[in-house]
């Protein structure tokens, strides 16, 4: 890598600035990499960076996305998933709604206008009878909500319950008789306690950073080009060809994508034991179009400043990557840092220690 600057592996410090201060309001959800641990080490990097502006299209839990926010900056956010946009919009592009108590008593009142469908359809696989009608109830009431940000919120907060109501915080296997149930709080409450405590949790991450911020549903290739133009600075947390297993987020999280919208766009897969609903594809998660798909992206966005996010346990590995960011951008440095992931319960899962990469293309 002839050129490149490779910085020294860094050792992650502890939240200093503001805007890394302000993202412990920021609800934290057990996602597939999220990068939430990283947020201290990503905001040092970015503080190298002078920009004004910033995308990230590939939004995942949101929590760069809102720390970039917090440092000031207009973020234009989007996800090609549905359940993650609902919660960028609620926490990035709103600036000022809040869920009152009246609306919140509303949200939970059974009436005339709850369904039975996710009771109909999931019982016996997540949850209890009681919590499967309360989500029936709240889905049924978040359109009567006036003000869409609310509604962002009010969907923010059922996405999060539901999340921290299963085990695991995944949706590949069911209830299993308790199988995964390791007594933790947040499996004891109810999905209406924990629907409460996620509301007020939205409520507090709410500020405006004084700028017009956006989120939307897009696939990163179908952004419109006047977007793509206009920031800054993009930052680039794309699914990772794992070496083993796979990166099929619509597997990991079929529920939420479906209660985001309450099935209205997703047929359930009556064949699976968990209610799935059809893959979504995407060339990053095969080896055969990752490589092609990484060229294309960073020639989309060849006239900003690029921040790659990747991992030593991805593919195409940091040698590919750079070779072909260095067609588009001749100043790169790549920051470098280990990293533990954490995400399920498995034991070798809690030992995936990896190395983490930001490669900076300017």
């Amino acid at each position: 890598m002839t050129g490149v600057e490779i910085s020294a592996p860094t050792q992650l410090t502890l939240f200093g600035s503001s805007a890394v201060d302000r993202t412990a309001a920021y609800p934290r959800l057990r996602y597939m990499g999220s990068k939430y641990r990283l947020l201290p080490w990503i905001a040092s990097v970015f503080e190298t960076i002078e920009f004004d502006s910033a995308m990230d299209p590939f939004l995942g839990s949101g929590a760069v996305a809102y720390l970039m926010k917090g440092m000031g900056k207009r973020v234009i956010a989007s996800d090609y998933l549905n359940f993650t946009t609902e919660i960028a919009k609620a926490a990035i592009e709103n600036h000022a709604s809040r869920a009152t108590p009246h609306d919140v008593e509303m949200l939970i009142c059974a009436g005339p206008y709850a369904k039975s469908f996710i009771h109909d359809t999931f019982d016996g696989v997540f949850y209890d009878t009681a919590d499967l009608r309360f989500l029936d109830t709240v889905c049924a009431n978040i359109p009567r909500l006036d003000d869409p940000y609310k509604r962002n919120l009010a969907t923010a907060a059922l996405i999060r319950a539901c999340v921290k109501k299963q085990p695991r915080g995944v949706f590949t296997v069911g209830n299993n008789g308790g199988k995964y149930d390791d007594g933790r709080r947040d499996l004891r409450l109810t999905m209406r306690d924990q629907f409460l405590e996620q509301i007020d949790a939205y409520n507090d991450a709410v500020f405006d950073n004084g700028k017009e911020n956006l989120a939307l549903r897009s696939d990163v290739f179908d952004l419109p080009q006047d977007l793509v133009g206009s920031v800054d600075l993009v930052y680039l947390d794309p699914p990772y060809v794992p070496r083993s297993d796979d990166n099929d987020y619509i597997k990991r999280y079929h529920f939420l994508e479906g209660i985001s919208t309450y099935w209205k766009e997703d047929a359930v897969l009556e064949e699976s034991k968990v209610k799935k609903i059809p893959k979504r594809f995407t060339p990053f998660a095969y080896r055969k179009t990752a490589i092609e798909a990484f060229e294309r992206l960073f020639a989309q966005f060849r006239d900003s400043t690029i921040v790659l996010s990747y991992s030593s346990n991805g593919y195409p590995d940091l040698e590919v990557l750079v070779e072909l960011m260095s067609n588009f951008k001749s100043d790169i440095v790549v920051h470098r840092r280990d990293h533990r992931y954490h995400f399920g319960t498995h034991k070798a899962v809690r030992r995936s220690i990896v190395e983490e990469y930001l490669i900076v293309g300017k």
